[in-house]
């Protein structure tokens, strides 16, 4: 059963399993559980009630992220609900798609958890893609990416038509959800590095968490489509990827500029470009392209958040080896 075209109305015979990573994906997901609610957001109240703890700096790079993020999560929820899951016709990976779905609500309900708990007026939350030109570049530059799997008439019949699908999901997954979200992360992870604004960074951390799984997802998708469709993987569509990942590169450096102009402590935004890069390349790399920048990387702890085997130990409130009861292994 190919991983496309195949029936669409079949009953989800999820047995036999014909994609094993699909099905892992969705349990390292279901075994990453959490919800906004559990972190704790008194310290961050008090931070940001407080004249004398965040910078003007601090705070203008926070309402960016949080009003980047708010929007960028309604748009990927949109792309799986609405556009993917009637593209990717196998069982289980329709499945993860659906527990990816669920994962987005969480993300979108961490934005509205932050809103309320920080008094912050959506209105200027929300509507910052409207007014801050380089949200609304991103957004715009991944709407136009994606549309033709909107389109009511595309279908996946044919090698033209698959090549516009596997163009669209790299739009998705690897240049919104592999690119566009990680000099956020870098910024609010800093901040929490420097113990400010704690609980909006453990969020971050587990949002990023749950993006690198999809990340991965979206890569064995696409190199799976790719295996299945190898004519579609021409030199010259590999080359329009390679760009593709270059402007995304461009517009997140741009945003990284915006949102951080002064830099943090010990970082700049210079850092935080070239931790756009770094990611860049290993995006390359996951779909058998070869690098473009071959940058170092300057945020070596950034690697901590994506540990899959982690959760939330909310007796000591920093993340450590446990997960649900589910997914224990007892001796």
């Amino acid at each position: 059963m190919p991983i496309i075209n195949s029936s669409k109305t079949d009953p989800n015979k999820i047995l036999p399993i014909h994609y094993p990573w699909a099905r892992e994906y969705y349990k390292a997901g279901v075994a990453n559980n959490w919800t906004p609610e559990e972190v704790s957001m008194q310290k961050d109240v008090e931070q940001w009630k407080a004249t004398h703890v965040l910078s003007d700096a601090e705070r203008r790079l926070i309402l960016y992220n949080l009003g980047f993020f708010s929007t960028a999560e309604s748009l990927t929820a949109n792309n799986i609900v609405l556009a993917v899951y009637q593209h990717i016709t196998n069982p289980e990976a329709r499945q993860y798609l659906l527990r990816q779905a669920y994962e987005e609500a969480i993300h979108t309900d961490t934005f509205i958890y932050c809103c309320d708990t920080l008094g912050l007026d959506p209105e200027e939350i929300y509507n910052m893609y409207t007014r801050i030109p380089s949200i609304r570049e991103k957004d715009e530059f991944v709407v136009e990416l994606t549309k033709s799997v909107f389109d009511p008439r595309f279908t996946t019949d044919g090698s033209e038509n698959i090549q516009r699908f596997v163009h669209d999901l790299v739009g998705y997954y690897v240049l919104m959800e592999g690119i566009f979200f990680y000099a956020g992360f870098a910024m609010m992870l800093a901040l929490k590095r420097q113990n400010k604004m704690v609980g909006i960074g453990e969020q971050f951390e587990y949002i990023m968490r749950d993006e690198s799984l999809h990340l991965a997802f979206g890569c064995d998708l696409i190199n799976t489509i790719r295996a299945e469709s190898p004519e579609i993987w021409t030199s010259p569509f590999q080359e329009e990827i390679v760009s593709l990942v270059e402007q995304a590169v461009e517009y997140e450096k741009q945003y990284a500029r915006d949102a951080c102009p002064q830099g943090l402590l010990g970082m700049n935004a210079d850092l935080f470009c070239q931790y756009v890069e770094y990611v860049a390349d290993r995006r390359l790399e996951r779909l058998g392209l070869p690098k473009r920048y071959r940058r170092e990387n300057p945020f070596p702890w950034m690697s901590q958040a994506t540990d899959l085997a982690k959760e939330k130990n909310f007796f000591e409130t920093r993340v450590t080896e446990y997960q649900t009861g589910a997914s224990l292994v007892w001796d």
